[in-house]
């Protein structure tokens, strides 16, 4: 088996399967993954996020529409304004799982 697995994978409903599809496909999304490595730093502001990741705010608006519905991301009432951070750990583990994956494939290095 790959890294970090123990062969002890749960069997999963169709609905779980699915749920884990759409999650898996919102971070298909380079926008999306940008906007929660960012939020993996600290919340940000939909205004803070604009200038972090240089996208129009009604796309920084809609993905985080989309992130928000799929339970990575919360927004909390700050003044007039809503500050989003990860939805909590097990997000900010995902992200981190993926970029491992990704250096551990560009090194070249093989799980024994």
């Amino acid at each position: 088996m790959g890294h970090g697995t123990d062969g002890n994978t749960p069997t999963l409903s169709k609905d779980a399967v699915d749920a884990v599809a759409r999650t898996m496909h919102a971070l298909s999304t380079p926008s999306r993954v940008h906007l929660l490595l960012r939020l993996r730093e600290e919340a940000r502001t939909v205004g803070e996020l604009v200038a972090d990741v240089g996208m129009e705010q009604s796309a920084v608006s809609h993905q985080l529409r989309v992130l928000r519905h799929l339970g990575l991301v919360v927004g909390e009432r700050d003044g007039r304004q809503i500050r989003y951070r990860l939805h909590d750990e097990h997000v900010a583990q995902l992200l981190d799982e993926a970029v491992f994956h990704v250096e551990h494939l560009t090194t070249g290095r093989v799980d024994p």
